[in-house]
């Protein structure tokens, strides 16, 4: 009697608590980003524009994910449509969610990975906001992140990480955001400065950062948060991938930040603190599309390499006269793009998946598959962002008067300042107290 055949279905996954908790925190890790992210660009700027800087960040906790609830979740993640974008009712309002229904193929409860892509969605917007600095009124800035993360972001996130969407079919690797994150973000900054033009001053005026200790404790939470940014992509710790990618987050920043201040030092003669933030920053970025494939020391090359890259491009809007406040195409744009595409070279098929890069014997497959997903994230971005910006500019104006920016944007659109020295000892009480002959001494010296 020939025996009975057996049918062993495949187990579901089952909700996995060591990975939900893995990935709240990787979830607040990333919030922790737009802060330390204002701060950075908010040292960066001049003392009269400090806290719009910062509020142009904070604005867009509030308004993204409102926008995420309501329907960006259902078009980045919903039922393909046409390659382009999703759509799932259960999505919308996140009201059809049940507490412990798994995203597909995964560990986590939807409402995990909803609230991890939500930080993502959050952060890209108000990386723009650096490009602009000094010049755009807060309510066109307000009205622009929302028809951007609804006409741009939502999308290019289905495109690159939603199933069916055409970058992803395609097999385009973007671990956590080189396409969808820092490339949409630098060409949407560069549509949008080339439709308002250049700050009063552009090119005659110092405009030095205010506080570099702000810029590196904003690259410091930058740097701290990415590791959930990157390594929490993977949405797990099953197999060792998340933790290889939290290597190559560290290793690449490093090499980054050392490539830029050795290239700055041989070209300016200075290590300086701007260059060591932005050179890490410049890692990060690199390393966010391509640490899943790379091995650690493919990631000291793809660190290296945009150090010195991304230093060198944020010259060029001096030379090209387009004014890129604190240099999102030079380290976003240009860090995105060589993160993406240095794939295609270093790729092991030993991380993420079996896809090898040029130096791994994979030929340049997979390189001109990067090649497709950067120019089709870049074109597209670059093209929607400077219309929105012309339409936006043509109706409520998208620039402050230029009386406003001179005086600065923080008392005219906030009416408020960083810094309130009056308590410093140089308020009225302070000086009326000093004896008129000793004041009029002190003058002299002054003079």
């Amino acid at each position: 009697m020939a025996p009975a055949a057996i049918t062993l279905a495949a187990e579901a996954p089952k909700l996995s608590a060591a990975n939900t908790g893995f990935m709240l925190i990787c979830s607040a890790l990333v919030m922790l980003m737009t802060p330390g992210l204002a701060f950075f660009y908010g040292g960066m700027v001049r003392v009269k524009s400090t806290l719009n800087m910062l509020m142009m960040s904070f604005i867009s906790l509030g308004i993204i994910t409102i926008l995420w609830v309501l329907y960006g979740f259902s078009v980045a993640f919903g039922t393909d449509k046409g390659s382009l974008f999703g759509w799932d009712g259960d999505y919308v309002g996140l009201s059809g969610i049940g507490l412990t229904q798994l995203w597909d193929g995964y560990t986590i409860p939807v409402y995990v990975f909803a609230v991890f892509q939500l930080m993502f969605a959050i952060i890209t917007p108000a990386l723009i906001s650096g490009a602009l600095a000094d010049r755009v009124k807060f309510t066109a800035w307000a009205l622009f992140i929302t028809l951007w993360a609804t006409i741009v972001y939502f999308p290019v996130a289905h495109w690159v990480w939603g199933t069916g969407g055409w970058a992803f079919d395609l097999g385009v690797i973007d671990f956590a955001g080189g396409t969808a994150v820092h490339i949409n973000a630098g060409a949407a900054a560069l549509g949008v400065i080339l439709v308002i033009g250049k700050r009063v001053g552009f090119k005659k005026d110092p405009m030095r950062p205010h506080s570099l200790p702000w810029t590196m404790l904003g690259a410091g939470l930058l740097w701290f948060g990415w590791f959930g940014f990157n390594a929490g992509s993977w949405l797990g710790n099953d197999d060792g991938v998340g933790a290889l990618m939290f290597v190559n987050t560290q290793v690449a920043t490093a090499a980054a930040m050392l490539a830029w201040l050795i290239y700055e030092k041989l070209r300016h003669g200075a290590f300086t603190s701007l260059g060591a933030a932005s050179g890490a920053v410049a890692g990060l970025v690199a390393i966010t599309p391509s640490g899943g494939a790379v091995s650690p020391l493919g990631a000291i090359a793809v660190g290296a390499i945009a150090g010195v890259l991304c230093a060198m491009a944020v010259g060029l809007k001096y030379k090209f006269g387009y004014d890129d406040s604190l240099d999102v195409v030079g380290v976003h744009l240009v860090g995105g793009i060589v993160g993406s595409l240095l794939i295609g070279f270093f790729a092991t098929g030993g991380g993420q998946s079996d896809a090898a890069g040029l130096f791994y014997g994979g030929g340049l497959t997979q390189f001109w598959k990067q090649c497709a997903g950067v120019g089709g994230v870049l074109a597209y971005s670059l093209i929607a962002s400077a219309i929105l910006a012309f339409l936006i500019d043509k109706t409520i104006g998208m620039r402050v008067s230029e009386d406003d920016e001179v005086t600065g944007i923080d008392q005219t659109e906030h009416a408020e300042t960083a810094y309130d020295f009056s308590g410093a000892g140089g308020g009225a009480a302070a000086r009326t107290s000093v004896p008129a002959p000793v004041a009029q001494e002190s003058k002299k010296v002054d003079a």
